[in-house]
């Protein structure tokens, strides 16, 4: 069993950086100059970022529903407010999940309930037990409050080492603060089964937190797949968490939440910024409600991603299989040059990820934003033999 402990000290500045990066583009200019023409280290103004095809962070591209925007416009009125109505925002996600309100915890997007379980359950130098490769954004947290890492290398097919996990949180029980599951995986795409994370939750032992990331959970079809909020029922040591940054078009707003025994929710709230405003708790409300607006993300997206990927492995290029809205596909060549070429045509896709130096991470846009990247995709990467996915 291959399970490697990497203990980083390293700090997290380059990837700030990159991402700042990413707005030092003059699209106009780099589309209608070509490749050549040099890249002025300024930031981009409005016009400029709305020219964008923006691949990179996994966003819904359409933005909030009617529904939504109705619901935040009328909250402005408690702008100026403190102890305002927030639209029963906590009392909604429970209803919608059938818990009670108590197993509820907002964020500021579910970046945030990341963050907190890092700092509530790694303290007296416990360790986080998670995948490599994951969320990189969570790793880079914990090495920012200088907790150790137990990773566990993907299986070949790009899929999360369920057995691995469970040997090194056997093998570290005593020093074990919480296990991560993201699922689907970013960057991946990837699912852990509801066969797999039952296999982990009766296999450690029962007292070890686990923390599932459902960010992309309205996006998978397989039938193999579920939410871990019925564990939480069951009184498990579970944190599932949900944002509504991804199907509900809310990503600039930050609101996310937990689902978890009452237990381990009050040794995570001191820990809780609290940050969240009025506007976005009403869009919440609303955003719960309009299924019919998700029901057209999700199958729009599904639609775009498949319809994309049959494209790029036509051209020669395979694509991992992926149950969320971006996919992974493998350039044969390190990463980093091939998105600054992107870049300079007005495409902006993923960061690269330690341990895929050969993969990008695609987001799905809309249908033009797919045609400028295939387009820009098959004049910076030459043709090949059509190859399968994975």
């Amino acid at each position: 069993m291959d399970v490697k402990q990497a203990v980083s000290r390293r700090g997290f500045v380059g990837g700030v950086t990159g991402a700042l990066g990413l707005l030092t583009l003059d699209p106009r200019k780099l589309l209608s100059q070509g490749v050549s023409q040099a890249v002025r280290p300024q930031r981009a103004t409005v016009d400029e970022y709305d020219l964008l095809a923006k691949l990179a962070n996994n966003e819904n591209p359409y933005g909030p529903p009617e529904s939504v925007l109705k619901a935040m416009t009328n909250a402005f009125k408690y702008a100026n407010r403190y102890g305002y109505p927030d639209g029963g925002i906590v009392d909604a996600i429970a209803k919608h999940h059938g818990v009670p309100p108590e197993n509820v915890m907002l964020g500021a997007g579910s970046g945030e309930i990341l963050d907190v379980v890092g700092t509530a359950f790694l303290m007296d130098d416990k360790k986080i037990v998670g995948p490599d490769v994951s969320y990189d954004v969570l790793y880079q947290h914990v090495t920012a409050l200088k907790a150790d890492q137990i990773k566990v290398p993907l299986l070949p097919d790009f899929r999360q080492d369920i057995p691995g996990m469970i040997a090194a949180v056997r093998d570290n029980y005593r020093d074990v603060g919480f296990v991560y599951l993201c699922s689907p995986n970013n960057p991946t795409g990837r699912i852990v089964t509801k066969q797999e994370v039952a296999q982990l939750l009766d296999a450690i032992p029962s007292d070890v937190p686990v923390l599932i990331d459902e960010a992309y959970f309205h996006f998978v079809d397989d039938p193999n797949y579920a939410t871990a909020v019925p564990y939480v029922l069951q009184g498990r040591q579970v944190i599932v968490a949900r944002t509504f940054s991804k199907i509900s078009a809310l990503a600039g707003m930050r609101l996310g939440y937990a689902i978890a025994p009452r237990g381990l929710l009050q040794r995570m709230r001191p820990y809780s910024s609290g940050s969240i405003n009025a506007i976005v708790k009403w869009g919440g409300v609303a955003a719960l409600a309009d299924t019919t607006s998700q029901s057209w993300v999700k199958k729009t997206t599904l639609a775009l991603r498949a319809k994309t990927g049959a494209e790029l492995t036509a051209h020669g290029y395979a694509v991992v299989p992926s149950d969320a809205n971006f996919f992974l596909v493998h350039v044969r060549r390190p990463v980093q040059p091939v998105i600054s070429e992107f870049r300079k045509k007005g495409v902006l896709v993923g960061r690269p990820f330690a341990g895929l130096p050969e993969h990008i991470r695609v987001s799905i846009g809309t249908a033009d934003e797919m045609d400028r990247f295939v387009a820009a995709f098959k004049e910076i990467l030459p043709a090949g033999k059509a190859v399968g996915g994975g």
